[in-house]
């Protein structure tokens, strides 16, 4: 409840959550840029929508993992590895029932700061699966997971948050009732997380079959 999602606890190893640590995310704080609610900063309407598939300006403020960086990531390319394997993929097909043997990965570092928020809205379909797992080396509040949302009576209620602790996660399937995003809550340093996609459009880690 509020729609099909799955809770994971500890995926990842330490050397992967170092790894997430450590990226340097520039501060948007510090460059008079404020947070508008997407995660692209492009004013992006809270809907399920089709076509931002680049990341918008967010490109910036995002470390996309790629061939050309990977030997900087050795543990989160062991990750990818493992998400693009046929057992995986296949599993997560099952699980999920929705076909992955054509996604392609796509693999992301976020760090959010204080004023970040996220609206409510709904992935676009090409993610057929969204997955963020949480890194809390700075023992942040638990309560700045994401909130997760129904519609009822044409309005959005939120249902739960699914807690933010390290190491700690959940994934779900893109569809028009999956509404997410994050209320304006507090953070006092940082707010890391890893993105995780399977995703239509192509990528630099095609599944394999």
């Amino acid at each position: 409840s509020p729609f099909d999602h799955w809770e994971i606890n500890e995926p990842l190893t330490k050397e992967s959550i170092n790894e997430i640590c450590k990226t340097e995310i520039l501060d948007l704080t510090k460059l008079n840029i404020k947070y508008d609610g997407t995660r692209a900063i492009d004013g992006g309407a809270g809907q399920f929508r089709k076509g931002i598939t680049d990341g918008g300006k967010a490109l910036k403020f995002r470390c996309f993992i790629t061939k050309d960086n990977s030997k900087d990531f050795p543990h989160l390319s062991n990750l990818i590895d493992e998400l693009r394997s046929k057992d995986t993929h296949g599993c997560v097909s099952e699980l999920v029932k929705k076909n992955l043997s054509d996604s392609y990965v796509r693999v992301e570092i976020i760090c959010d700061r204080q004023g970040f928020w996220l609206k409510p809205h709904c992935d676009i379909e090409e993610k057929l699966i969204s997955c963020l797992i949480f890194a809390n080396p700075f023992n942040e509040s638990e309560n700045l997971g994401t909130d997760l949302y129904e519609m009822r009576g044409g309005k959005l209620n939120k249902v739960k948050t699914v807690s933010y602790k390290n190491n700690y996660g959940y994934f779900f399937t893109s569809g028009p009732n999956a509404w997410h995003g994050m209320e304006k809550k507090e953070i006092k340093k940082e707010r890391r997380c890893l993105q995780v996609n399977y995703v239509t459009f192509k990528t630099d880690w095609k599944v394999l079959v």
